[in-house]
């Protein structure tokens, strides 16, 4: 994020009635646009649901966490997470 100075680039009268609020002080001023949630953009985030998808399938048809660990390359704790997490219903198929 970038600094830039109020009175370089408000008009005079703007400026006065920031300043009745706020006199001297830095204030943020968020981007008018919507923000993108993370990874919308890249796939990412479809990435990780359509893969965690697919460790609580294995692991409801008889996998071990152990065994899904080492072949996604996670680690244990990691994989009870995705298994136990309570956000997306496991499909027990």
């Amino acid at each position: 994020m970038k600094y830039k100075n109020a009175a370089d680039i408000l008009p005079e009268g703007l400026l006065k009635e920031l300043q009745s609020y706020i006199d001297g002080e830095i204030l943020y001023v968020p981007k008018a646009t919507q923000k993108i949630k993370w990874g919308a953009k890249s796939g990412s985030k479809n990435y990780y649901l359509k893969r965690n998808s697919e460790i609580k399938q294995q692991f409801y048809a008889g996998k071990s966490m152990e065994e899904l660990a080492e072949y996604y390359g996670l680690a244990h704790n990691t994989i009870h997470k995705i298994i136990y997490d309570k956000q997306e219903p496991a499909s027990k198929q």
